[in-house]
């Protein structure tokens, strides 16, 4: 999958208050849907749902043990993020730094 279709993928997971609620809660240790589910009094088929959409998104994985699914999130995907997001402002600051440039090679009576 290209790594734009990945981004898009995770945008999409992280667009939604509920799911970022639960990346949050994630990022402070594995957890069971129940766990996930309860702080935000969400029914455990919704949690589930939007717990498919993360792990979709590649943001979170699961395993199961028994009848409890416990998640993980994935911090290489959150990295990827934080690299997308350091290229866009790499970009605007270089041309921050053109800007600048022509304004110094502007003639002083072009100001």
């Amino acid at each position: 999958m290209p790594a734009s279709q990945n981004l898009d993928l995770m945008f999409n997971a992280l667009a939604d208050p509920s799911r970022r609620s639960m990346v949050e809660r994630l990022s402070r240790g594995p957890a069971s849907v129940k766990q996930l589910a309860d702080p935000m009094q969400m029914a455990l088929p919704s949690a589930v749902k939007h717990l498919k959409v993360l792990e979709d998104g590649g943001l979170v994985v699961s395993r199961k043990a028994g009848r409890i699914r416990t998640y993980t999130i994935k911090p290489q995907a959150l990295a990827s993020i934080g690299k997308w997001v350091k290229q866009r402002e790499a970009a605007i600051s270089q041309a921050f730094d053109r800007l600048a440039q022509a304004m110094i090679e502007l003639p002083e009576d072009n100001r």
